[in-house]
């Protein structure tokens, strides 16, 4: 069943929905939708020196979205302000990264996918590394669950209850980056943040509890999923685009079905 490249490229991105939708829900509740593009930006910076030291492509990106998340979180806990941080970070990492792009000649003919994803190349090792890091993700955020809805909801209720805000930033910071890396090879650096943001934006204000907004989030990630797919094959359109679009569609109708 694997040696189809259609059946690796849905089981890819049903591995990454699974995540995109509760950790997205948490990038809404906080508004940290420019450090999705952040640390998305900075991966082209990693994907240059993967392929500059002739590295894994995921162990690059993964390297550099981490350091992205560290130096985001320590800046705003010295008192930078978020958005500063975030703006001249993202800039400046997106910079860095098509320089040293410029460099490496191997790598100029695959930018496009890089940026934008080309899901219908994916191998069953990088199917194996996406469920393995969706998996790991997912368990520790069931883990820290309560601890980063209340950090998330009230920081003093949460300091008053022996919870860290701090700390539960930085594990999120930490799980953004990893899904980013994760990602790059789904829907691309430039797509990440939209599959991050648009599904969990379209389950806001339809349901009662964080869990059941990140499960809402988690059920239209993975309907863009195969919607996305389904009209890249009978449109003949970019996959990640594809996809990306598709969430927009159901983000617009539930807008639609919020006013009526």
């Amino acid at each position: 069943m694997l040696d189809d490249f259609l059946i690796r490229a849905l089981l890819a991105g049903l591995g990454l929905a699974l995540v995109t939708g509760p950790l997205g829900s948490f990038v809404v509740w906080r508004r940290m939708a420019y450090f999705g593009d952040s640390t998305a930006h900075a991966s082209i910076l990693g994907v240059a020196i993967s392929l500059a030291f002739h590295m894994s492509i995921y162990l690059g990106t993964l390297s550099v979205a981490i350091a992205m998340a560290v130096l985001v979180t320590v800046l705003t806990n010295r008192g930078q302000a978020m958005d500063t941080v975030l703006g001249v970070l993202a800039h400046s990492a997106l910079a860095f990264g098509l320089v040293a792009i410029s460099f490496v000649p191997s790598a100029r003919s695959d930018l496009s996918a890089f940026l934008f994803g080309d899901i219908l190349a994916v191998q069953r090792f990088d199917l194996a590394l996406i469920w393995a890091g969706a998996l790991c993700v997912l368990a520790l955020l069931c883990w820290r669950w309560q601890r980063m809805v209340t950090a998330t909801v009230n920081e003093e209720l949460a300091m008053a209850a022996g919870i860290d805000p701090r700390l539960e930033r930085l594990i999120l910071s930490l799980a953004l980056a990893v899904v980013v890396a994760l990602a790059i090879r789904v829907v691309g650096s430039l797509l990440i943040s939209a599959l991050l943001i648009v599904p969990a934006a379209a389950a806001r204000g339809r349901v009662s509890t964080p869990e059941k907004m990140a499960l809402l989030a988690t059920g239209i990630a993975v309907i863009s999923v195969a919607s996305g797919l389904w009209a890249s094959l009978q449109f003949d359109s970019p996959t990640g685009p594809s996809i990306v679009s598709a969430s927009a569609v159901y983000f617009a109708i539930a807008q639609i079905f919020r006013r009526v």
